[in-house]
């Protein structure tokens, strides 16, 4: 059988992280097994280190206020995902800007809670919830050198109701999440849909 091998790195709760592990971890998919064999966070009390621990993954923590650079950072980050030896890496909240040496040496997406490519960066939800957004959702992309620039793979949305909270409003969009994510690396790794990529 075949195996492909995913590393998920993560900066907080490790919602997106978990879910990847319920509906991916050591799962068979058309003759497929997906394992995730690396996790890595770059803080060392994030809630989604518990979280891979109960899944049998020990993270990698890698603080990076501990290196002298971003990109010394990145390069220590690449070489623990290329000893890895990994098919594809999962950004799941994962908050760091990459640099070049990053995004030139690993093959990555990442999940973001917006429709890109609009309201790209870190407090999308509240930028496309202030903005009073008709429709809002979620987006899967490869990972380059632009801040959430990357080619769209994978985005759902769902139409905004009159008077609804910040709370429901950001709840569709992590169920969004949470169903879109685990589809975009099926594609990718079972059904080959990264197209000359």
């Amino acid at each position: 059988m075949v195996t492909k091998k995913i590393a998920v790195l993560f900066s907080g709760s490790g919602t997106n992280l978990e879910n990847l592990f319920v509906k991916l971890h050591n799962k068979i998919f058309n003759g497929v097994k997906i394992e995730i064999v690396l996790t890595i966070c770059n803080k060392e009390n994030a809630g989604g280190i518990d979280k891979s621990l109960k899944y049998g993954v020990k993270p990698v923590i890698l603080k990076h206020k501990e290196f002298a650079s971003r990109d010394d950072f990145d390069k220590k980050l690449v070489e623990v995902i290329k000893n890895a030896d990994v098919d594809l890496c999962v950004l799941a909240g994962f908050m760091r800007i990459l640099t070049p040496h990053f995004t030139k040496n690993v093959k990555a997406i990442n999940i973001h809670p917006s429709l890109l490519p609009l309201f790209k960066g870190a407090d999308a939800i509240r930028q496309s919830y202030d903005a009073n957004a008709k429709k809002a959702g979620a987006s899967v992309h490869f990972v380059n050198e632009e801040l959430d620039g990357g080619e769209v793979i994978a985005q759902k949305s769902f139409v905004r109701e009159v008077n609804m909270n910040y709370e429901e409003y950001e709840a569709n969009i992590h169920k969004i999440e949470y169903e879109i994510l685990p589809k975009a690396v099926v594609e990718l790794l079972v059904n080959n849909n990264f197209i000359s990529r």
